[in-house]
């Protein structure tokens, strides 16, 4: 005979009782497994936990309630909101949902995945009605919970790669290969670049490849680059030019990740009396009202955050139902051409 499903759940999501059926043990140990709730053996646990991961299970934590009037929660899950980047992606998100019943509940994964993974099945267990995340790249367990849902997906910022549902943003390594075509073009030949030191921060990496590759069929490559050993900051970017400028002294123009760091660089040339421009460029990424609010307007790429975040939910409010069909939506990204490179 077959068993029986939870009305709410897709046909081929895990059930409890397959949880069970997997570790061993009865579905009430289960239950109280995944509730954390009562004493349980640790090599119990150890297997339930394994099974679930296994499986990947997700326990229903709206059953009855808002899965049963349909979901109007959307999780949000961001590297940071420290960065002034991902607070502007959240203004587009929250503006597009000010006149719906949909509200936004919150995640920040420091940009690890792991971190991403545990927050992402935490909100799961209540039955979202969809999940944006940022990126294209996720553990296997978190890319299985997001193809397998039965909720729309938007992944925002880039676009370098084959979404889940949706993806809203721009080429990260086109943008980098624009930046080394457009500093060639104006006339610089020794390169350098500083960056800081998070591995997982996909995007940067892409620009740094299409930077790599435009220098490369310019004939060019980088002469220099270093790794400040901490999260990105304004002070990473001061730090990080001063130490590669001490060591090539020569260098007529630096790229920055960001334009954090790259009013770092600005304060480091102030502080050093280096001309900015004449001297050295200093090139960012992101196009903040802070960098272009400077006497000298930092030169960057503009990045669309708010029209992402917008555009991402716009687009997940058009249907509850996640369509056959994989959408890229390219929002691009602008040159500013500023007076610092």
């Amino acid at each position: 005979m077959p068993r029986k499903r939870n009305a709410h759940r897709s046909p081929d999501m895990p059930t409890l009782a397959d949880v069970a059926r997997l570790a061993g043990v009865s579905e009430i140990t289960a239950s109280r497994v995944v509730r954390a709730q009562g004493p349980i053996a640790d090599s119990t646990r150890a297997r339930v936990l394994t099974a679930i991961a296994e499986l990947g299970y997700i326990p229903n934590r709206a059953a009855g309630t808002l899965a049963s009037a349909g979901s109007t929660l959307m999780s949000v899950l961001l590297p940071s909101l420290s960065n002034i980047v991902f607070p502007d992606v959240l203004r587009g998100i929250h503006t597009a949902l000010t006149e719906t019943a949909f509200q936004p509940v919150i995640g920040v994964t420091d940009y690890d995945p792991l971190i991403e993974e545990r927050i992402l099945v935490s909100f799961l267990a209540w039955q979202p009605a969809a999940v944006i995340v940022a990126g294209l790249h996720h553990t296997p367990t978190a890319r299985r919970h997001l193809e397998h849902g039965r909720f729309r997906v938007a992944e925002l910022m880039d676009i370098d790669g084959e979404p889940v549902d949706i993806a809203v943003g721009m080429s990260h390594r086109q943008a980098g290969y624009e930046t080394g075509k457009h500093l060639v073009q104006r006339g610089y030949r020794r390169f350098g670049y500083a960056r800081h030191n998070v591995t997982t921060d996909d995007r940067a990496s892409a620009r740094y490849e299409g930077l790599c590759s435009a220098l490369q069929e310019a004939g060019l490559s980088l002469v220099a680059e270093h790794c400040y050993p901490d999260a990105s900051s304004t002070k990473a970017g001061r730090d990080a030019l001063a130490i590669l400028l001490a060591a090539h002294p020569d260098l007529d123009v630096v790229v920055f990740p960001n334009d954090d760091m790259a009013m770092g660089g600005i304060f480091h040339c102030m502080y050093a009396g280096i001309a900015v421009k004449e001297k050295l460029g200093i090139f960012g990424f992101n196009g903040l009202d802070i960098g272009q609010a400077m006497p000298m307007p930092l030169s960057t790429i503009l990045s669309k955050r708010f029209l992402i975040g917008k555009t991402a939910a716009e687009k997940l409010l058009e249907s509850r139902e996640r369509p056959a069909e994989k959408t890229i939506i390219n929002t691009g990204f602008d040159i500013i051409e500023g007076a610092t490179a």
